[in-house]
């Protein structure tokens, strides 16, 4: 994702108004370290020495040279050693029982570039956010988020492998959007703090629609921390943290505590919370429904596949997978790549659409 990021916005306070606590941040740089230790022990074992003939960086990195640019232009492991670690893929989710697959792949890359630009996108927003929210709040912002991402990822995406945390990044970018329109009362330059933060989102999504990039789980996470931050990163309004802090610091000044009693929070801020919940819920149960019940979200929206990559003649968007045609005749099983017009015959009687999948994937790779 680019690593343009917005600025704060600036809240306005009053001479006697106390500004908002600030958080030392240490879950987000716990995140980080956890991504690169990730990756150092994928690079272990995939081990690029022992199963490819020319790895970059073998005559000093060891076992941990990348394979080569041309099955991984980004730096990294061979897309078996991720599929190995956790890596999200639609048919091992659904036909596997691997469920896990949806939270494992976001703490996973494909290489040294991938990983790089999420983990300084994750230290400039994220820090930020843990300043001003604290760690519980931030922490199941990312996680949530990034779960949405694969779930809308899984959905679409069901004929290669996808990893990385930039779902999760885009949950942080939706709910930074959804903490603005919910506390905008608070905030000085509002138009300014809105436009330039809509800029950001805007052109983050815009590269996803170059190939080999996941938009999916960049809009599925947006969408999430958009909700979530309804929910998670709602504020209090003036008059109440007034009321609630100043009597105590004034010992108990008869002057401070003139006027109505003051609400926690603003009417519009308890519904957009209630409707952030609700959409949220149905969204998550639905998506698991149609996820583990084998449907391709694809088949329902002809034009989705633009999201995420648009063709043009200095690239192609088809995938790293070929489809294939399969045939059983009593217990062989005929499979034809589509792409390349390659058959192999397998001996395997009553074949699973599972099991079919898993053969077409590794022979027509």
């Amino acid at each position: 994702m680019a690593r343009e990021t917005p600025k704060p916005p600036e809240i306005q306070t009053s001479a006697h108004l106390p500004l908002f606590n600030k958080w030392s941040p240490w879950l987000v740089p716990l995140f980080v370290l956890a991504n690169i230790i990730m990756f150092i022990i994928t690079m272990f074992l995939n081990n690029c020495l022992k199963n490819s003939p020319s790895c970059i960086g073998a005559s000093f990195l060891g076992r941990f040279s990348f394979q080569p640019l041309k099955e991984n232009p980004l730096l990294g492991p061979s897309a078996s050693t991720l599929e190995r670690m956790g890596a999200l893929q639609a048919t091992k989710v659904v036909y596997g029982h691997q469920g896990w697959r949806l939270l494992t792949c976001i703490w996973l890359h494909a290489g040294v570039f991938h990983l790089l630009a999420n983990m300084l996108g994750l230290l400039f927003i994220g820090i930020r956010l843990e300043q001003e929210f604290g760690f519980i709040r931030i922490g199941l912002l990312y996680i949530i988020s990034g779960f949405g991402g694969s779930l809308m990822s899984a959905l679409f995406i069901q004929s290669s492998i996808s990893v990385g945390a930039s779902g999760a990044l885009f949950g942080l970018l939706g709910g930074m959007l959804s903490e603005l329109l919910t506390n905008w009362t608070i905030y000085a330059n509002k138009l300014a703090a809105l436009s330039t933060l809509l800029m950001v989102i805007v052109i983050n999504l815009a590269v996803g629609v170059l190939p080999h990039v996941d938009n999916f789980a960049h809009i599925g996470g947006f969408v999430s921390g958009f909700l979530l931050g309804f929910v998670f990163l709602i504020r209090p309004q003036f008059g109440w943290v007034r009321q609630a802090t100043l009597p105590s610091r004034y010992n108990n000044n008869s002057t401070n505590n003139t006027g109505p009693s003051k609400h926690k929070h603003k009417v519009y801020q308890y519904v957009l919370w209630t409707i952030a919940v609700i959409l949220l819920t149905v969204w998550f149960i639905v998506g698991l429904i149609m996820l583990f019940r084998g449907y391709n979200a694809n088949d329902h929206c002809s034009w989705c596949h633009y999201l995420t990559c648009v063709p043009t003649r200095k690239w192609s968007c088809k995938s790293s997978y070929s489809n294939c045609l399969s045939t059983q005749v009593e217990n062989q099983l005929n499979l034809t790549c589509e792409g390349s017009g390659k058959t192999r015959s397998y001996i395997l009687s009553n074949s699973t659409d599972y099991q079919i999948k898993e053969l077409c994937q590794q022979f027509c790779r």
